[in-house]
């Protein structure tokens, strides 16, 4: 037992080091933008990111799927599976990304369409759209690499790989933003290259671990069609899961935007404290889902409900400090993301509502790790459709119609409140049958 939780330690630390330096990254493209003279810049890329945030996650399953069934192929020690799963990923996300270059011009006008936003902060957006789209060949390949990482619980690699791409990346916002002064399509751009040398960086790190020796039954395995089949059913769930999740936090912002410039602009600012505690809580989540997948992959089920304690307390302890480290000291820190007063008078206003969306968040987010850990993509599925329908979009409709921001805030703690109860009753069914 103390293995495991040395194990667990171990990774959820490196974990959370790496995903650390995603928010980093985030923020320091909120300040340049939010400390611009106009602040439609940093408007315009939150909108924008709406319609990427559909774009790419839509396809998160690349990596999601990727680490629980390496890990689980790890746990059965079936090596030669371990490679399979990496380059059959590798290219369905070839695939998936040259298809979305190919529509580029067609999802940009369907999705700007679809956003409601004034017209400076959507020439914005669309600066923004046109450089990074370039960047989804490899994003995509991307989460495929950070999923196999994590599957063989190769945390190094993956804060290497972190550390490089957000590096670069805000290196590139204050050449391009600061110095050259492109604004929102500086900040696109930048994002576009960093991942292309994270790519090139990625690739390099898996070359070692290429079956030369048994490269033709991997290639045959490769477009299996049993497991073809078995994979889009997987990836099918995680991304019906992904799209309510998307959805939520789409009509989230798009229903803030309606509420005028200001008030999307102080609801963004909040967002991005809930992507940081999400980074924090997804260190905790990767490393539950590798073990899940390994120790369910070697039939070692004793240890399950025990992880499972251990991966909510730390979860909740994260979700709950950072909340509330936001909560009082509001306006420094909201300060040093934007100089315009009249937008940390709105944060002010709806800050105490982190602490709600955060605690439940906490929870839910730990649980989709040990779910997707046991591959049960339809236990995940089920619970965000359920939390999208039943406990966020009710009350995001009547804040619409009452203009009313704090409703809408409402909204969004039930529906996190809906995805950790769901998913909480499950798991007592799992440890049990396994």
């Amino acid at each position: 037992m103390n293995q495991i939780y040395t194990r667990f330690g171990k990774l959820a630390l490196v974990n959370i080091a790496s995903n650390l330096m995603i928010p980093l990254a985030s923020l320091i493209d909120l300040a340049f933008l939010g400390h611009l003279s106009e602040i439609r810049h940093l408007a315009g890329v939150a909108i924008s990111t709406v319609l990427f945030n559909y774009i790419y996650w839509t396809f998160g399953f690349l990596r999601m799927a990727t680490t629980g069934t390496t890990a689980q192929a790890r746990g059965r020690g079936d090596e030669q599976e371990v490679q399979v799963i990496l380059w059959r990923n590798l290219a369905i996300a070839l695939l998936i990304g040259i298809v979305i270059l190919i529509l580029q011009q067609p999802l940009r006008n369907l999705g700007f369409a679809l956003l409601h936003t004034e017209a400076d902060v959507l020439a914005s957006a669309q600066a923004y759209y046109d450089a990074l789209i370039w960047a989804a060949p490899a994003t995509l390949l991307n989460f495929v690499l950070f999923g196999w990482f994590l599957g063989n619980e190769q945390s190094k690699q993956v804060l290497l790989l972190s550390i490089t791409d957000k590096g670069t990346n805000i290196a590139l916002d204050y050449l391009f933003i600061v110095k050259l002064g492109w604004s929102s399509a500086g900040a696109g751009g930048a994002t576009a290259i960093s991942q292309y040398v994270n790519l090139l960086l990625g690739l390099c790190l898996v070359w070692r671990y290429l079956p030369w020796g048994k490269w033709h039954s991997v290639a045959r395995q490769i477009f299996d069609l049993a497991q073809l089949k078995t994979v889009f059913a997987l990836n099918r769930d995680i991304l019906l899961r992904t799209w309510a999740l998307v959805s939520t936090l789409a009509l989230f912002t798009n229903l803030s935007s309606t509420l005028g410039t200001t008030i999307l602009a102080a609801n963004t600012l909040l967002l991005q404290v809930i992507s940081i505690a999400s980074y924090f809580i997804d260190g905790i989540a990767f490393a539950t889902e590798s073990l899940v997948g390994y120790l369910h992959g070697e039939a070692n089920y004793q240890q399950l409900a025990k992880i499972i304690k251990l991966a909510g307390l730390s979860s909740l302890a994260i979700g709950l400090s950072i909340a509330g480290l936001f909560c009082l000291f509001s306006e420094y820190l909201f300060g040093i993301l934007t100089n315009h007063g009249e937008v940390i008078v709105q944060v002010e206003s709806y800050v105490l509502w982190l602490l709600p969306v955060l605690g439940f968040g906490a929870i839910a987010y730990m649980l989709d790790g040990y779910f997707l850990g046991l591959t049960a993509g339809k236990t995940i599925r089920n619970s965000m459709i359920i939390s999208f329908l039943i406990g966020f979009l009710p009350l995001a409709i009547v804040a619409s119609y009452l203009q009313n921001s704090q409703i809408l805030w409402l909204a969004l703690v039930c529906f996190m409140a809906a995805r950790a109860i769901t998913l909480g009753l499950n798991v007592a069914r799992f440890v049990h049958v396994s």
